[in-house]
């Protein structure tokens, strides 16, 4: 199982659209996921103070874009990244994010 940290707005516009594409993709050619135990520090690091923030678990085995887990040097850990749109029927379920801080 990987993780993806969003907005409940940004989650309500993928299920409309049929698919999800995070701002990422357009500036670095990915969508930023997280393994479970990476999910606490990439909160703190990128999310600390927002609201309305929704957790998706995401079944990689599902996916339908290239995933690869590539080096982060600022924080010296492998992150999965996906190469391409998340195909919604990967999500296994959507939490809120208030259960992981």
């Amino acid at each position: 199982m990987i993780y993806h940290v969003l907005t409940k707005s940004s989650w309500e516009k993928a299920l409309i659209q049929g698919f999800y594409e995070a701002p990422s993709l357009v500036v670095e050619g990915f969508i930023h996921l997280s393994k479970h135990e990476q999910v606490p520090g990439v909160l703190k690091r990128y999310y600390q103070g927002q609201t309305d923030l929704v957790l998706l678990n995401i079944d990689e085995k599902k996916l339908i874009a290239p995933l690869k887990f590539e080096f982060s040097p600022s924080v010296k850990e492998d992150f999965p990244h996906l190469y391409g749109s998340l195909n919604l029927d990967a999500v296994v379920s959507v939490s809120a994010v208030v259960n992981y801080l």
